[in-house]
């Protein structure tokens, strides 16, 4: 806004200075409708939200939790702590929220692994589609097929000739059994009749960092873990395992394009609350997420990941759930995967 000069006329000024006193009327009638539509909101009913990741700190789970946590935190008004809890596929950290009070202040940011595929492969505590209620969904990424830049493959072709050369020689990461990571190097084997031996992890980024140090060659991972060692070149990735070439590697093939039809996994990830968490509750948790994943830097971080806008109500995501149990549990037995 340009000021007057002192040459400016009384006129001026006087018009300059109703104009002046109206624009911090209007600020300040703007500060009064915020400040009131905040006092409509009731205040959260917890002094802290926590968040459980049920893997180690590193993985994508985790890496999302963080993401979210500081725009659940400044709109719920209180702090939003991510609590990590690994081991067992996801089972542990995904239990202990199922058995927490429905009072809001516990959620669980959970994954397919945890929520659809675990029930296929071991003999559960509890049900997740039962003691949990969906808030929202978080984002959906597709895998990446890597190895150890030791290895001698630049493409899927080559990994597979080497792999069937020495039988029973190689290996494969995942952050544990019946993860999508696990169940991709499960469909790889059986696409190709490869002999090729599962080591599961207590969490992805422990998966990664053996694949780095060449404890194991070949491993998937989502586009999001793996993405500073792609920068830095530490890993050589072969293909991505969605139904489209992801946006972040878009020189990359699919394994469709990589010889392998219907070869589609994906990783999503979503925000849950016990199941006797009280609608309204779980509402104003799945409104405030949605806001969160809607503002412009956090829509960024979701993209450069290869998510797209996965946004919705908890029907919604409740529905999409249903959907996605036959497929996993048809997957899990076509693979033969069975928990190591």
């Amino acid at each position: 806004m340009a000021f007057p000069s002192p040459q400016t006329s009384g006129r001026r000024r006087a018009a300059y200075g109703f104009a002046l006193a109206a624009t911090f009327a209007a600020a300040f009638a703007g500060v009064q409708s915020t400040a009131l539509a905040a006092a409509d909101t009731p205040a959260y009913p917890c002094t802290t939200l926590r968040v459980v990741s049920p893997y180690p700190p590193g993985g994508t789970t985790d890496i999302l939790a963080r993401i979210v946590a500081p725009g659940l935190s400044k709109r719920l008004g209180v702090p939003v702590i991510v609590d990590n809890r690994g081991g067992a596929s996801s089972n542990i950290g995904t239990e202990f929220v199922g058995r927490a009070k429905g009072d809001g202040c516990t959620a669980l940011l959970g994954n397919n692994t945890g929520i659809v595929i675990n029930r296929s492969l071991y003999k559960l505590k509890l049900d997740p589609t039962r003691a949990l209620a969906p808030v929202g969904e978080v984002a959906s990424v597709p895998l990446v097929l890597y190895v150890n830049t030791a290895l001698p493959a630049s493409n899927v072709g080559q990994l597979v000739d080497l792999v069937k050369a020495s039988p029973g020689k190689y290996s494969y990461a995942s952050g544990g059994s019946g993860s999508p990571q696990h169940l991709a190097g499960e469909l790889l084997k059986l696409e190709r009749h490869l002999d090729l031996i599962h080591v599961p992890y207590r969490g992805q980024g422990p998966a990664l960092s053996d694949v780095l140090a060449g404890q194991v060659p070949i491993a998937f991972e989502t586009t999001t873990a793996l993405a500073p060692q792609l920068k830095s070149g530490r890993v050589r990735p072969l293909a991505t395992t969605g139904a489209k070439r992801a946006r972040a590697l878009p020189d990359l093939p699919t394994m469709q394009e990589a010889g392998f039809p219907g070869f589609v996994i994906e990783n999503w990830y979503g925000l849950f609350v016990p199941a006797e968490t009280p609608a309204p509750l779980v509402q104003r948790l799945s409104d405030d997420l949605n806001a969160v994943l809607g503002e412009p830097d956090v829509a960024a971080k979701l993209a450069e990941m290869g998510s797209g806008d996965v946004r919705g109500t908890p029907a919604q995501f409740r529905a999409f759930i249903g959907k996605e149990l036959p497929y996993w549990e048809s997957l899990v037995k076509r693979s033969g995967a069975t928990v190591d």
